[in-house]
């Protein structure tokens, strides 16, 4: 039971059991967690309070909720490194995770100005447009939508399956182009109501957008990716060096 006469607040004891659980595997991944009305009677607190732990835990990527079935323990946050120019792909396999995509379109379009400026040509050149739902263990992580010079790759859409192909893996085999670096910007967010509806995220799940221009060795834009991160189930992670 808690304890009522600690200078610990109520919910952030419940928030400590739940989650001492969860570490200890007393609530294994994917299992449902007592509800709101059976944690209130175990606690004797009513389910306001209750209601403040669990949303707390899921805000923090601990638990997710199911409509109409319950709330259940969230598996381990994937974690990317910034330190390499990899593809979601590569990322997936080295984590012994299998990356799949949802290809929601796929074209040939004249840029607009904003994706004519991060690609640094004109409005109206014709760019491949490739979005997709990108997937590990067919769990969706990340809505992404890419631009790529279709001068660069012709025929790359008729050829190739994306829901199951590696786009960077595509352009470096075939297409002899050279991915040497990008210029990668994230930001947080709440997700939005496309992001909610193809990542299967509530109202409040927190979402990282990036957005990335990627170059070739001789300074080139190649694709211009716009994409949103569940980040309850992503992480991005960096090491800094103090430099003398």
């Amino acid at each position: 039971m808690k304890k009522h006469d600690s200078p610990v607040p109520l919910y952030v004891q419940i928030k400590d059991y739940i989650r001492l659980n969860i570490q200890n595997g007393i609530y294994a991944v994917n299992e449902r967690i007592p509800s709101e009305r059976q944690l209130a009677e175990q606690f004797g607190v009513n389910r306001l309070t209750v209601s403040k732990a669990l949303s707390e835990l899921t805000q923090e990527g601990l638990i997710y909720s199911s409509v109409g079935k319950g709330t259940y323990v969230s598996p381990a946050k994937i974690d990317q490194a910034l330190q390499s120019l990899t593809s979601f792909t590569e990322e997936m396999t080295s984590r012994g995770k299998k990356a799949s995509s949802s290809v929601l379109y796929s074209g040939v379009e004249p840029a607009n100005e904003e994706v004519a400026k991060a690609l640094s040509i004109l409005p109206g050149v014709e760019v491949v447009v490739l979005h997709r739902v990108r997937m590990a263990d067919s769990m969706p992580i990340a809505l992404e939508k890419s631009h790529i010079l279709y001068a660069l790759c012709p025929g790359i859409l008729e050829n190739h399956d994306f829901s199951r192909e590696s786009l960077y893996n595509v352009l470096r085999k075939e297409y002899h182009l050279r991915l040497t670096h990008a210029h990668q910007a994230i930001e947080a967010h709440t997700a939005g109501e496309d992001e909610r509806e193809v990542l299967d995220a509530g109202p409040c799940t927190p979402i990282l957008r990036i957005t990335r221009v990627t170059y070739n060795d001789n300074e080139q834009p190649i694709e211009y990716v716009r994409s949103s991160y569940r980040g309850d189930r992503y992480k991005f992670y960096t090491v800094l060096r103090q430099i003398d």
